[in-house]
């Protein structure tokens, strides 16, 4: 059995390989690409997941660059008779261990396989878990993979690097969890600026004592001033995408707790191009008579009127019955000089087309 012992510890990393079934393609240069690895046309087992630190930066596709390939080759292992894809159409077709001196800088990769049955083009967030021959888990790797279309299959690639040296062999994946939204209404933090003009997306959150809190942050990449007064416009959804009516939404934070930071009034927020706002998701976690409700998606309006934006904060809600949400307010931590995804900001305007501001409650 090859070992994923390690001389070197070196971080988690989860690279995405896709590659087209039919006519569906991977998009070069996506959310996906830039945060985990360039996409590429290539057999996963055959071009090493991680490849991009050997070369120092993210490689150029295969088509491209046909050198661009680890030094040496993966060794397979074993997986269990194949069933076909599970109810999320997710399938994993291959294991891999890759040896010291391969020039790849996973240990462990593995094949998987999207099916789309639905009738809309969907983006896919999918946990897998690399197993040990004890059947616990050595460690969980997210992945996204965007935009399939319907009646489409995807083939892709996930990797993993220990992160201690002596740790346990893997001999097995499964797959977690899968999570899939319509396309247009996807969430993002980077990559190419969505016609809305923002990237709206939901952090990790925090958790402590029963109380949980999520930040829910909204970038401005478009080139215009975007204006905020109020509090985002959410809708709550199952695991089949139907509203959850049950939880009763509450403006503000202060019937939760008084120190997440979700409290005050809404004032006027003007953000131009680059600028970022913030806004708090707080509940109790707590479980009492009746059933606990667990939300994984949220549909988010910046405003009213404003394009639509599925988040997956997996809010495990127990049986309190309210989530509260804090008013828009200026980020002012969030900017990133330089980012690739920033766009240059208009000079000021005159004084007199200031926005009013308002003093702080």
């Amino acid at each position: 059995m090859p070992t994923a012992s390690r001389t070197v510890p070196a971080a988690l990393a989860g690279v995405l390989l896709l590659a087209a079934c039919g006519s569906q393609s991977a998009t070069q240069g996506d959310d996906t690409t830039r945060a985990r690895g360039a996409g590429v046309s290539a057999d996963a087992a055959a071009l090493c997941p991680s490849g991009y630190s050997q070369y120092g930066s993210l490689p150029p596709s295969a088509g491209d660059d046909p050198s661009v390939t680890p030094s040496g080759t993966p060794t397979p292992l074993p997986l269990p008779s194949p069933t076909g894809p599970d109810e999320d159409g997710v399938q994993v077709t291959g294991l891999y261990a890759w040896a010291v001196g391969s020039g790849c800088e996973a240990d462990y990769s593995a094949a998987f396989e999207i099916t789309n049955s639905g009738t809309k083009t969907v983006t896919y967030t999918v946990t897998f878990s690399f197993l040990s021959p004890s059947g616990g888990a050595v460690d969980n790797v997210e992945q996204t993979v965007q935009a399939v279309g319907p009646g489409r299959t995807v083939k892709g690639a996930v990797a993993m690097r220990q992160s201690v040296t002596h740790a346990p062999d893997v001999s097995g994946i499964d797959v977690l969890k899968v999570r899939g939204v319509p396309a247009d209404e996807a969430t993002s933090a980077s990559g190419p600026c969505p016609a809305s003009g923002l990237h709206v997306y939901a952090d990790q959150g925090d958790a402590a004592m029963g109380l949980r809190v999520i930040g829910l942050h909204l970038v401005n990449c478009g080139t215009k001033t975007y204006e905020l007064n109020g509090y985002p416009e959410l809708e709550l959804l199952d695991e089949r995408h139907d509203s959850v009516d049950s939880v009763r939404i509450l403006q503000g934070t202060g019937q939760i707790s008084t120190a997440v930071g979700g409290g005050g009034s809404p004032r006027l927020v003007a953000l131009r191009p680059g600028e970022a706002a913030r806004s708090t998701l707080a509940w109790r976690n707590t479980t009492g008579f009746g059933d606990a409700v667990n939300v994984p998606y949220v549909r988010v309006r910046a405003k009213s009127g404003a394009d639509p934006v599925i988040v997956q904060p997996e809010l495990d809600l127990g049986t309190t019955g309210r989530l509260g949400v804090g008013p828009w307010q200026k980020d002012e931590t969030s900017r990133a000089a330089g980012s690739p995804t920033e766009r240059p900001a208009p000079p000021p305007p005159p004084p007199s087309l200031v926005p009013p501001t308002f003093p702080a409650p």
